[in-house]
C-alpha cells in the first residue's frame, strides 16, 4: 500500500523545504497531497516562487494521510497564530502517524505537544523557543517525529522521511539516483 503525505502550504513558505522533500517522497512512489488551511489554490514562497496546491485542506479527508509534513520559512509564524496546524499536528501524532518538521516548523510541534520526550532539531532562530533543540543534528527521527535544521538540510530530511514511509532501501536507491 502506498503512504500518503499531507504537505500544507502557506505564503512565506521557504521553496527548498517544500520541494526538495516532496521530490523525493515522489521519487520513491509516496503520494504527496499539497494543501492549503485556506482553500487558495496558490502560495507565493518566502523567494517569490509561485507553488500551486492540489486541494483546499477542507476538501480533504484526513483520516486518507499517513504522515504530515510541515515546511518552514516565515509562512510559520502566520500558521502558529490561527492555531489550526497545531489542532492538525496533534491529530497526527495523537493517530500514531508520521510528523514531519523542518526549519521553524518544530515551533509548531511544540505547541502540540509532540516534542515532550522527543529528541529533535530545528533552525537556530527558534532556539529561544525551541530550548532543548540539538542544534549540532542536520535530521533527527525520533519514532514518528521527524525534524531538520533548514533549506541546507531539506534533502537529508526528505531521504528520512522516504525511509520511514517507503523503506531503507528505496530511499538508499534514490539518494543514489541523485547523488545525495
Amino acid at each position: 500500500m502506498t503512504s500518503k503525505v499531507l504537505c500544507i502550504l502557506a505564503d512565506g513558505i521557504e521553496e527548498t523545504e517544500l520541494i526538495a522533500p516532496v521530490d523525493i517522497l515522489r521519487r520513491v512512489g509516496v503520494e504527496v497531497v499539497m494543501t492549503t488551511p485556506d482553500g487558495s489554490g496558490e502560495v507565493r514562497g518566502k523567494m517569490g516562487v509561485r507553488i500551486g496546491a492540489d486541494a483546499g485542506l477542507s476538501q480533504l479527508n484526513l483520516n486518507d494521510f499517513d504522515a504530515l509534513l510541515l515546511p518552514g520559512g516565515p509562512a510559520v509564524m502566520e500558521l502558529r497564530e490561527k492555531g489550526e496546524m497545531t489542532s492538525l499536528a496533534r491529530a497526527f501524532g495523537d493517530a500514531g502517524k508520521v510528523v514531519a518538521a523542518i526549519c521553524a516548523a518544530p515551533l509548531l510541534l511544540q505547541d502540540a505537544g509532540l516534542l515532550e520526550g522527543k529528541r529533535y532539531t530545528s533552525h537556530f532562530s527558534t532556539h529561544g523557543e525551541l530550548k532543548t533543540a540539538e542544534p549540532d543534528e542536520r535530521v533527527i527521527v525520533d519514532g514518528k517525529i521527524v525534524t531538520s535544521r533548514g533549506a541546507g538540510t531539506a534533502i537529508e530530511f526528505g531521504l528520512a522521511l522516504a525511509s520511514l514511509l517507503a523503506g531503507d532501501s528505496v530511499a538508499r536507491r534514490v539518494a543514489l539516483d541523485i547523488m545525495a
